[in-house]
Order: structure tokens, then C-alpha cells, then sequence
């Protein structure tokens, strides 16, 4: 990880890429649902980052960064699926923070280890803006959806589940 702080990157990476984007400063939150009504987006635009650990399959142990909407719960059988994984779960507090240099809660939708491979569910992508904390609990950006993708180049695929609990379909 890089001795400069993670929003420091972030925002140094935005103006770099010329991206369209904005600071809010806020009250420390962690929470998806808390922190949307706080900043004043809709739950859907919130980019919601998880690091994940992913087991089995070809690609042995490996960690994922999944983004997927602040309203929706993480389809872990579709991550596992697609990397040929038998198992997926949450990484430890501890090793989240270790690979993305930030405590749970301010994961941003960024990767700045080249080893963690980052999926966007494209549900996320139907919006003109994303918000997400940026490496802080008292740190919000909201920035074009287009640019966030140029940006961080995820991987879209669907990682989230539908509303009331059944899975994405992966068409």
C-alpha cells in the first residue's frame, strides 16, 4: 500500500483522469443505508465495495473487490461461479484493510493493488452519478458513473442480489 492516504489517491487519480466528481464531507458512517440518507443519494446510486475472499477452482485463494448497489445484498454463489470457485465469503476486517489500506465501512469502488481484481454489478451502472465513501467514514465522493468506469475498469458482472433475496440471473 502507498504511504499516501487512500482519499488522497482517489482524489489524485480523479483529477489525473480529468473524471467529474465532488467532495462531501459528512459525519462518520459506514453504513450503506445510513450514509445515502446523510450525503442524500438513493441507496441504488451508492456504491456499495466488499473485499471478498474467494476459494477453490483453477485460480486458487484469491481476494475480490465486488461493488454492487448500498440497497442490495452480495450474491456470493455468483462470485464463486464466476471464477470457477467452489467457495466465496467475506475477507476478514483485517485483511481487507491490509490489501485496500482502509477500515470497513470506507472501502472505496478503487483498487489500488494490482492483485485485487475488481466486479461491478451493472445494476450500480444505471446512474448518472455513484456515491461512495472514499477512504474515510467523514469522506463521500459522487462521481460520474462513465468516468468511475474509464477510471477503475471493473468488471461488470452480476454480483447482487434482486430485491426480496432471489438471486441475479447471469445472462
Amino acid at each position: 500500500m502507498s504511504e499516501a492516504p487512500v482519499f488522497d489517491r482517489i482524489v489524485a487519480l480523479l483529477t489525473r483522469e480529468k473524471a467529474s466528481f465532488r467532495v462531501i464531507e459528512h459525519e462518520p458512517e459506514g453504513r450503506s443505508d445510513r450514509i445515502s440518507v446523510i450525503r442524500g443519494n438513493k441507496p441504488d446510486q451508492a456504491a456499495k465495495a466488499m473485499v471478498l475472499d474467494v476459494r477453490g477452482g483453477g485460480g486458487g485463494r484469491r481476494h475480490v473487490l465486488a461493488i454492487l448497489p448500498g440497497s442490495r445484498k452480495l450474491d456470493f454463489d455468483a462470485v464463486a461461479q464466476h471464477f470457477g470457485a467452489r467457495k466465496c465469503g467475506f475477507a476478514s476486517p483485517e485483511t481487507a484493510q491490509e490489501i485496500t489500506g482502509c477500515a470497513m465501512g470506507s472501502v472505496p469502488p478503487f483498487s489500488f493493488d494490482h492483485s485485487l481484481a475488481v466486479l461491478v454489478d451493472p445494476d450500480l451502472l444505471a446512474h448518472t452519478t455513484i456515491f461512495f465513501n472514499a477512504g474515510r467514514l467523514d469522506r463521500s465522493m459522487e462521481v460520474d458513473t462513465q468516468d468511475w468506469l474509464r477510471v477503475a475498469r471493473p468488471v461488470p458482472v452480476r454480483v447482487a442480489m434482486q430485491p426480496f433475496g432471489k438471486p441475479s440471473s447471469r445472462a
